[in-house]
C-alpha cells in the first residue's frame, strides 16, 4: 500500500505548532469591534494614549501598544509585574478582586489601595477615557 506524504504531518511541525499555543497563554478570544481609549500614564508622568478593543485585558493592550507594562507570568496570575494603579472611580467600577489576585497583588511595588493587575481587568466601554497609572517597579 502507497502512502501519500501529503496526508501526514511532521513531528517537528505539531511540535512548533503546539509551542506557539502554549507560549502565549494570554491570547484573548474576547475582544469586539468596539474600541475605547485608554491612557497609561508611566512612572515618570508621561501619557500614553491607545486605542483599546473592548474585551481586551490591559496588560494584553500595553504590550499591542508598546507601553512597558513586564507581565512576566504572560497574564497566569503568578506574579505582580502588571500591577496598575487606578483612581478611585474607576476602580470601584471594576469586577471584584479574586484571592487570587489579591496574594499576587501583596508582592506588588508601591501597592495602593486602588491597585489591580492588568492582566485581570477586561477593557469595557464604560473605561473609555480612564488614565491608568503604571508605578515605578524600582529599577
Amino acid at each position: 500500500m502507497m502512502h501519500n506524504r501529503q496526508n501526514y504531518i511532521s513531528i517537528s511541525a505539531l511540535d512548533t505548532r503546539v509551542r506557539h499555543v502554549y507560549a502565549y497563554p494570554t491570547v484573548r478570544q474576547f475582544s469586539s469591534n468596539e474600541s475605547v481609549t485608554i491612557t497609561y500614564v508611566d512612572s515618570n508622568g508621561d501619557e500614553h494614549p491607545v486605542i483599546a478593543e473592548v474585551g481586551h485585558h490591559l496588560l494584553d493592550v500595553a504590550h499591542n501598544n508598546n507601553i512597558e507594562l513586564e507581565g512576566a507570568c504572560g497574564g497566569e496570575l503568578a506574579c505582580s509585574t502588571c500591577h496598575l494603579i487606578f483612581d478611585q472611580d474607576v476602580y470601584d467600577s471594576l469586577p471584584p478582586k479574586s484571592d487570587e489576585e489579591e496574594d499576587m497583588l501583596d508582592l506588588a511595588f508601591e501597592l495602593t489601595e486602588t491597585s489591580r493587575l492588568g492582566c485581570q481587568i477586561r477593557v469595557t466601554k464604560e473605561l473609555d477615557g480612564i488614565k491608568v497609572r503604571i508605578p515605578d517597579d524600582g529599577y
